[in-house]
């Protein structure tokens, strides 16, 4: 759960994207949200269209780890997604936006003006439809849904998904923290948190975590600013466990407990999560923008809450902070203020019952939507706030090395009318699209020419029901950092332009071209994400547009009618259409204006010079106006044509119709669930369709599709080759290609990945892969020109100069830097991590600094010299391309790499994980005591890593059982209970083809010796309470879990391409795997569990365990480890530092050599 700020990192931390992890989370293991973060803080955008990602600072590119990453996702990321979807705070990454799909219901609009269809937004459906109401759904969308209104006022809708055993159900509640009262900032969010914690039907806190776990289910919340919203996951296949999970959720909002004890515990987590954030660029600039909004408004108030508002405030107050929390509840919490969605496997009728049964009992105040006590009275801006705003300047002093600016614009609602219609008509995607472009003429590609910028993005910010803030931000170079007023004046210049000379038509017929081919091929994604962009769309959206609203441009047809076809579209149905859009449009670009506006600036440069500090985060900043001939010259800026500003080109990359045939159509397939027999049955692999021998060119593996039914495919080449990752150096300039080369094809591959194709480049420790994906009509002169560019005109990729060359090194200095201030878990996890692989597989984040900085641009020149010189070349075609055409497009790459093939015995070899000192049972596990890099974090952490190096179906997923049946009693014990901290996780994790079972907790209350002394004590106990009290029903649950995830059909092409690339890079071949581990699975019974525990752990002649430890700098109970035990070798006998870690992966590499 956590209190949600607009702005969030592409992952949790950044640590993950720098320094990727060999681990990879199994997609079968019931990990809560998919990483290590057991209830991770989901930060979430209101709108999910316009879900967007920043970075604190450039990622830097895969600094080695497993080249061949075991059950992730290759990321094809969606062109719609990276260019508007996305807000850019350094270099952008991309948010790959999820294609969600859904079926519908019927319901027709019959409207007579813009006001009245505005109006109908939010209008739920009445108890008793006189018809039903059409849901418009993407046409693969094979799903039935039904949308109604329980006699208590709850809006409910069900999807009934038969042929998937997985279900997923969202609650949206119409309050957030805009409607904490003022005296007890945070309220809103704590009342989210407890209202797991018991209910008058289930009191037990851990009930409905320990029944989603026994189910294979996940569950979480997080508070937004007129809304807060609870989901959870699991699988339904199973009638009467799906009915009870929706009576157990809807107790939540019937009878929550509120007991004294879970409150002043879970008080603690409250400030846990807010100590996590205050180290958090994201967090601080959050509530520094929120410092700028009107005093009196509701978004200006500290969301999060932690001890001091929570307990100490009310305390000094007088106030029962019990009593607070349910009064909030019972004034706000009422069924007609709430929506919920269902996507589940059952019918409409069996759902419609279970939903009844489960939250007919909320109880219905009839009260009005709390957003109305201030939405259209209260201004959020012209009066005075905390911090200035409009034309003024807010100068910020970041924790990473950040250096941006950005321009925000207010864009302030009159009424309801206004507001929901600027939804429906979405120009600021328009608006988005149009700033944040970096083809030819573009900002970026101007600001890049001047050397002032590495990255730019435009978007909406704040999004709430009477205003919206817009934003563009630039990721500045140092030059840029010194030249803000004139990158300001060339933002106002393109403003300008948009002004004074009309956009023309294609921009927005390609656009929404481009989208309706996105609704025209959209297949069902992952069920939990899905709900919850239903139940967000619920009160955003009128019923007909709960699917296609947040997913389709143009949802009006005329200004009286909203659009009621499911059919894609390629172009407007009428000229006025396309003018409703663009009226819209224009007048969003009018209130775009220099008075209108304020400055936002994050650098290191003014550190020092800083004047105030903000309250909650203690940010140091500085608040000025912009001077008034600064303005001035803005609002005078020059033209756009005079500095090569232009509007973009026609991207040549929209697929034609006739390209968009598909060549091999899959059988129609039931919309029932497949049979046990049928699930089982091993996925077609691919093929040798090319044998040059080992001492070849190439081995081509194809598989022409026959599953999914898409216009599209992905390509696959990589080049082994042993030299190009073999020191740190060699390292360092792989990423500085990849990074260089990256940038400087982004003005041709931008349009590319607008069309939705897509490419990735990557220089591993294995040689160097080419990924190539989208739609395949022009995919293949897409991937010549691409390839040939890297690999035969390097001039054309490569800096031109030594002041670009600077700029790519300082970006990437700045990316490794961030590691520092990334949170102690994450510190923790990656040098256990690092721990376990080879030293020429992944170097250390020191040894990546030291050799970038020596690096030179000759160096650079001769190095990509040779990247394609030599090697072996394997491939894998898949999807909508035939063997002859699979053939000649390996041809054509194949001359345009022109490298020359080597022998066997030079192919480098695999990744194989680093074996773990042996711990004999009573003696003290390996343990890693390490600094906290950040002075300023005062979190502890600890991760204890049980490595397991068998490699059969069998060790694989009696590991994974063991995970299953910890998770829950693990962080009910350590955060529920014990309250060290809020994160709290355990997970299985994979390098190569080992698995170990991992646990993790941060805490601010507690040094790292007492949160490793507590999992000790937990897993010490594991096999008393937890594995011998298992029921022959308990193992079925877990197994079936584990069974039905691995057994749920790929809901894309690009999953079945990541699972066979990974059996071809691997060398396995083994593409039933998944099969066979459901084989191993159904055999498992009670004994396997319990010795196999004890094997690993518990009576364990030979178990291997890492304990890493991360110590931080501040606090009574800290103290700085030593950099080194002088450990040399063999078991260690004392506890190691940070400078015995290359000792540590040398002897595993030793322990290697010997097996």
């Amino acid at each position: 759960s956590c209190s949600s700020p607009r702005r969030y990192f592409v992952a949790a931390l950044l640590s993950l994207s720098i320094f990727p992890s060999t681990f990879a989370f199994l997609p079968s293991s019931p990990s809560r949200t998919g990483n290590c973060l057991q209830k991770k803080c989901r930060i979430n955008n209101a709108d999910e269209r316009w879900n967007r990602a920043i970075t604190a600072v450039p990622a830097a590119p895969n600094n080695g780890g497993n080249d061949v990453p075991e059950f992730t996702t290759i990321n094809f990321n969606n062109a719609d997604s990276i260019t508007r979807r996305r807000l850019v705070q350094s270099l952008l990454a991309s948010a790959s936006f999820a294609p969600f799909a859904a079926n519908a219901i019927t319901s027709t609009a019959a409207t007579t003006s813009s006001s009245t269809v505005a109006s109908a937004l939010i209008t739920p459906p009445a108890a008793e439809a006189a018809t039903p109401i059409k849901i418009i759904k993407p046409p693969l969308d094979k799903r039935a849904y039904e949308t109604f209104t329980l006699p208590n006022g709850l809006q409910v809708l069900l999807c009934s998904d038969p042929a998937s055993t997985s279900a997923a159900v969202a609650m949206n509640v119409h309050v957030g923290a805009c409607s904490d009262p003022v005296e007890i900032p945070g309220l809103a969010h704590f009342c989210e948190h407890m209202l797991f914690l018991g209910t008058e039907l289930y009191p037990e806190e851990d009930s409905f975590s320990k029944f989603l776990s026994s189910n294979g289910g996940t569950n979480n919340a997080f508070t937004d600013s007129e809304k807060t919203v609870y989901y959870f996951e699991m699988d339904g296949s199973i009638d009467n466990r799906m009915s009870e999970a929706l009576l157990r959720f809807g107790s939540f909002f019937s009878g929550p407990l509120f007991t004294e004890s879970a409150t002043g515990r879970e008080l603690n987590a409250i400030d846990s999560e807010n100590s996590k954030n205050l180290q958090n660029d994201v967090f601080r600039l959050y509530e520094l923008e929120k410092d700028r909004v009107n005093s009196e408004h509701p978004y200006s108030k500290f969301f999060t809450g932690n001890k001091s508002t929570l307990l100490e405030g009310t305390k000094r107050q007088g106030i029962n902070l019990r009593q607070q929390l349910v009064k909030f509840y019972e004034a706000y919490y009422s069924a007609n203020q709430m929506s919920l969605a269902v996507v589940s496997p059952q019918s409409i009728p069996q759902l419609k019952k279970f939903v009844s049964e489960g939250f007919g009992t909320i109880p219905n105040r009839n009260i009005d939507p709390p957003k109305d006590k201030w939405t259209y009275r209260i201004p959020p801006y012209g009066k005075s706030g905390l911090v200035p705003a409009e034309k003024s300047i807010v100068e910020i002093v970041p924790i990473q090395e950040l250096r941006q600016v950005s321009i925000t614009w207010p864009i302030l609602f009159s009424s309801k009318e206004e507001s929901e219609a600027f939804r429906l008509n979405k120009p600021d995607y328009f608006v988005s699209w149009l700033l944040g472009h970096e083809g030819v003429g573009s900002l970026l590609s101007y600001m890049k020419e001047k050397g002032w910028a590495n990255s730019l993005g435009a978007s909406d910010n704040a999004n709430l029901s009477d205003f919206i803030t817009f934003e563009v931000t630039v990721e500045l170079t140092n030059k840029g950092l010194g030249a803000i007023d004139d990158v300001c004046e060339a933002i106002f210049s393109y403003v300008r332009m948009m002004q004074q000379s009309s956009i023309p038509d294609f921009v927005f017929d390609e656009n929404l071209q481009l989208d309706e081919l996105q609704w025209r091929y959209t297949t069902k994604g992952g069920t939990g994400s899905f709900v919850q962009s239903l139940a967000l769309a619920m009160d955003q959206f009128p019923p007909s547009l709960y699917v296609a609203g947040p997913r389709r441009l143009a949802l009006k047809e005329t200004e009286e009618k909203l659009i009621s076809s499911d059919d894609p579209r390629m172009s407007f149905k009428t000229n006025g259409q396309r003018d409703i859009i663009k009226e819209a449009t224009t007048d969003l670009i009018n209130r775009l204006t220099v008075d209108n506006s304020f400055l936002t600036v994050f650098s290191k440069t003014f550190e020092g010079k800083t004047s105030k500090v903000e309250k909650w985060y203690g940010t140091n900043f500085n608040a000025r106006p912009i001077p008034m001939s600064t303005l001035m010259r803005w609002q005078n800026a020059v033209p756009a044509g005079s500095i090569g500003l232009a509007y973009p080109r026609k991207n040549v990359f929209i697929p034609s119709e006739s390209g968009l045939r598909v060549k091999k159509r899959p059988k129609e397939s039931d919309p029932k669930a497949l049979s046990f027999e049928e699930k089982i049955k091993p996925i077609t692999p691919p093929t040798v369709i090319r044998d040059d021998g080992d001492e070849g060119r190439w081995t081509v593996y194809h598989k022409q599709d026959d599953r999914f039914g898409k216009p599209k495919a992905f390509l696959i080449f990589q080049l082994l080759t042993g030299e190009l990752y073999s020191t740190p150096l060699m390292a360092s300039l792989a990423m500085l290609y990849q990074q260089c080369a990256a940038d400087r094809l982004n003005e041709y591959t931008y349009d590319a990945r607008l069309a939705d194709m897509s490419y990735d480049l990557q220089v591993m420790p294995r040689g160097v892969r080419l990924t190539f994906g989208g739609y395949n009509d022009k995919l293949k002169t897409f991937a010549s020109y691409v390839s040939s560019k890297l690999a035969r005109d390097l001039d054309d990729v490569l800096p031109s100069n030594e002041e670009e060359f600077e700029r790519y090194k300082d970006n990437l200095l700045r990316a490794l830097s961030a590691f520092n201030v990334k949170q102690p878990y994450a510190h923790a996890i990656y040098y256990s991590s690092l721990s376990q692989q080879p030293r020429n597989f992944q170097y250390t984040n020191d040894q990546l600094v030291a050799a970038l900085k020596e690096t030179s641009l000759p160096q650079l020149v001769d190095y990509v010299k040779t990247l394609w010189a030599t090697g072996k070349g394997e491939a894998l075609i898949q999807g909508n391309y035939d063997k002859k055409e699979s053939l000649d497009i390996v041809n054509t790459i194949d001359k345009t790499l022109s490298f020359q093939p080597i022998s066997s015995d030079q192919y480098p070899a695999r990744l194989k994980a680093l074996p773990l000192p042996v711990t004999a049972p009573g003696e003290n596990p390996t343990r890693l005591s390490i600094s906290e890099p950040n002075p300023s974090n005062n979190n502890a952490a600890s991760h204890i890593t049980l490595q397991c190096l068998g490699k059969s179906e069998r060790d694989h997923v009696l590991i994974e059982i063991l995970s299953a049946i910890i998770e829950e009693p693990f962080y009910d014990d350590l955060r529920t209970k014990q309250q060290l901290g809020y994160i709290v996780s355990s997970g299985v994790k994979a390098v190569e083809q080992s698995r170990s079972l991992s646990v993790i907790v941060q805490s601010n209350v507690a040094p790292a010796e007492k949160i490793t002394s507590s999992m000790i004590k937990f897993l010490d106990g594991v096999s008393d309470n937890l594995l011998k009290p298992l029921t022959s029903i308990d193992i079925e649950l877990f197994v079936k879990g584990l069974v039905d995830r691995r057994l749920e059909p790929d809901k894309a092409l690009a999953v079945e391409v990541t699972r066979n690339w990974s059996e071809i890079a691997s060398g396995r071949f083994q593409y039933d795997r998944l099969q066979a581990e459901v084989a191993a699975l159904l055999a498992i019974e009670k004994h396997d569990i319990v010795d196999y525990w004890d094997q690993l752990y518990a009576n364990a002649k030979e178990r291997r365990i890492l304990i890493s430890e991360i110590v931080p700098r501040t606090g009574p109970t800290s103290k700085e480890p030593a950099l080194s035990s002088g450990y040399s070798g063999g078991v260690p006998a004392t506890v190691l530092g940070i400078n015995d870690i290359d000792q540590l992966r040398a002897n595993g590499e030793t322990s290697i050599s010997n097996m």
